[in-house]
């Protein structure tokens, strides 16, 4: 199968920016969409606006049998799951001497839980049918640390060894890592450090829209059966780093 048409993708994270962004332009290119997100209002919205072809579940990422109900449910709905894009995350940013453990243990649940609970979901499916694609949004944070986002960088180290680790393990199902630089989404509007928010705000006056980051998605999943594209990093023109 080459191209998105038909195929029935799973996304997470669905309500706003990346994930929002990348079901508008799978259903534009004709995938079938399973959506989840803990905002069930905004899921429906965006599924009544685009037809049948796009479905709906509320979703929380570091619940397994969420997770696993979303998967069935998607199965039950189309038939099967072709692909899953792992997009949800959080990254509430602090430094490390504010000792702020709730905020570390939800960036580790959401980030990295959250991504091995979907694979956990698709993996006996993909295996079984020996075909499947997951596709991994981690960040350009995978790549480097900076101060402030340790623990997010981290998780997203996480993110990125995941995806490879599971790249080699399997020969019949892809995957995809996608690394974006700054966008312009709500990712971080629960930093309550109110000096990392404004610093945040002054990095994203150079920034990619989310639909950048869909374009990028959808060309890894388009690829015919055989071809893998590992790893895509986006970042705006302007960025620094």
């Amino acid at each position: 199968m080459t191209g998105v048409t038909d195929k029935i993708i799973l996304v997470t994270g669905a309500s706003s920016g990346i994930g929002e962004a990348t079901v508008r332009e799978l259903a534009r290119s004709g995938a079938k969409l399973f959506i989840g997100a803990r905002r069930g209002d905004r899921l429906q919205a965006l599924a009544e606006e685009l037809g049948e072809q796009v479905a709906w579940q509320v979703l929380d990422v570091t619940d397994a049998d969420s997770v696993e109900a979303f998967v069935a449910a998607a199965e039950a709905r189309f038939g099967r799951v072709d692909a899953l894009v792992n997009n949800a995350g959080v990254m509430p940013l602090s430094p490390l001497a504010a000792l702020k453990r709730d905020e570390w243990k939800k960036m580790i649940d959401v980030n990295i839980h959250g991504v091995l609970n979907g694979i956990a979901a698709v993996l006996p499916r993909f295996v079984a049918q020996r075909s499947g694609h997951v596709v991994n949004v981690a960040s350009i944070a995978a790549h480097f640390v900076m101060p402030t986002a340790a623990v997010y960088c981290a998780t997203k180290h996480a993110v990125w060894a995941i995806t490879d680790g599971l790249r080699q393990e399997h020969d019949d199902i892809r995957a995809t890592v996608i690394s974006p630089g700054v966008v312009a989404t709500e990712l971080g509007h629960d930093i309550t450090d109110q000096n990392v928010a404004a610093a945040l705000q002054e990095w994203r006056r150079k920034s990619l829209t989310p639909d950048a980051i869909a374009r990028a998605i959808r060309f890894a999943l388009e690829q015919p059966e055989g071809v893998d594209i590992n790893e895509i990093v986006v970042r705006p023109t302007a960025a620094g780093m």
